[in-house]
């Protein structure tokens, strides 16, 4: 896929984080708060949200393959806190969520590497 439609994923998904922060902050806080689970959505969110940025900015910089890594990372280490937290039942998913937390490390990393081998 090319770094526009790499782009675009990003910014839908920073927007669709700024969504589920508001949603978790009005209308699904009582049932967060009743199930303990208010810290950690807010975690999912800072997450989502600051992860897709890092992915847009990577998509205009040519990072193209760390982006799409980090936005994996994001989708699965977000993506199951969300579900965690919203239903019952689902403690399978709990072994997603450091793999996600792993894909988005290891974008950052190979960012790392991308701008030492850069050359200008």
């Amino acid at each position: 896929m090319n770094d526009r439609c790499l782009g675009a994923t990003a910014a839908f998904s920073a927007g669709l984080a700024v969504i589920l922060g508001a949603l978790a902050a009005h209308a699904l806080h009582d049932k967060l708060e009743a199930a303990g689970h208010v810290e950690s959505f807010d975690t999912a969110v800072l997450y989502h949200l600051t992860h897709s940025i890092a992915a847009l900015f990577l998509a205009h910089a040519g990072f193209l393959k760390s982006a799409w890594t980090m936005l994996a990372g994001m989708l699965l280490f977000s993506g199951s806190i969300y579900v965690l937290c919203l239903v019952k039942g689902v403690s399978w998913l709990g072994p997603v969520t450091p793999v996600g937390g792993l894909l988005m490390i290891i974008a950052w990393f190979a960012l790392a590497v991308g701008y030492v081998r850069k050359k200008d």
